[in-house]
């Protein structure tokens, strides 16, 4: 394992990211402190507890799941896509590294700027609502493989898209409307029976209740089926991306 030429690759990537704090860091954290004051101030002062807790407090969860699907796709997808665009991709190919080292830079880099965004959001939401965490073992078990699973996801997105339109494409039009239909903002419990049904056929839905059961012991779906939904998803994903690096697709000419 070629640990100095990893540490190059996920320094180069974190550095892209102090370079731009107000786009990598702070914008992201806005939205989400945006959804809070909005969600939490329309729709808490109608719904007061959702499951015996604070609506505020149960917003919490949903809200750094859906900053942290989306910083982790985002980064990881544009990390790679970027040297593809440009061609640096070659030199990366051409130098002795093995894939699986070159996927720990890119994904690790990625990853981690996500897992940064989700601690200061967890932060600045401290500020608006009490919050305690049944179970903060399996509470960063679950942040870690989230940002690892789709930071994986991000990089086989990056690699298959032609374009810059490509690349927003799957995350606007899959990734946004499964978190917001998987419960971030509402417990699935409240849900007609039909709508219930369809909803436990969204993946992302088992992310969000295992995460949130971390926090309050209160879950859509058994935690032991989110457990292995996010381990299932992960082993796909490097599935996948060892595919992509035997046959050369799309990142050889």
């Amino acid at each position: 394992m070629n640990g100095r030429a990893i540490w190059a690759i996920y320094r180069f990537e974190m550095a892209r990211t102090f370079r731009t704090v107000a786009q990598s860091l702070i914008s992201p954290v806005l939205s989400t402190v945006l959804y809070f004051v909005v969600f939490g101030a329309a729709i808490g002062g109608r719904i007061e507890t959702v499951e015996g807790i604070s609506y505020g407090a149960f917003l919490v969860p949903g809200l750094v799941m859906l900053s942290l699907l989306q910083q982790s796709l985002t980064n990881a997808s544009f990390g790679i896509y970027f040297p593809k665009f440009i061609g640096t991709i070659y030199e990366v190919l051409s130098a002795p590294l093995s894939f699986i080292e070159i996927v720990i830079g890119y994904v690790g880099a990625a990853a981690s700027k996500a897992l940064l965004i989700a601690a200061i959001i967890l932060l600045t939401a401290s500020a608006f609502v009490e919050l305690q965490v049944a179970h903060p073992v399996w509470m960063l078990t679950f942040l870690v493989l989230t940002a690892i699973s789709f930071a994986l996801l991000g990089f086989i997105i990056g690699i298959w898209a032609k374009n810059f339109e490509q690349l927003q494409l799957i995350p606007m039009l899959v990734i946004t409307p499964l978190v917001f239909l998987g419960g971030a903002f509402y417990s699935v419990s409240m849900l007609p029976p039909a709508w219930r049904a369809v909803s436990f056929f969204n993946p992302v839905l088992y992310l969000i209740s295992g995460f949130r059961w971390s926090f309050f012991e209160v879950a859509d779906v058994p935690v032991g089926w989110s457990i292995t939904a996010i381990v299932a998803f992960l082993a796909i994903c490097l599935v996948v991306i060892w595919a992509i690096f035997r046959t050369g697709w799309r990142i050889k000419p």
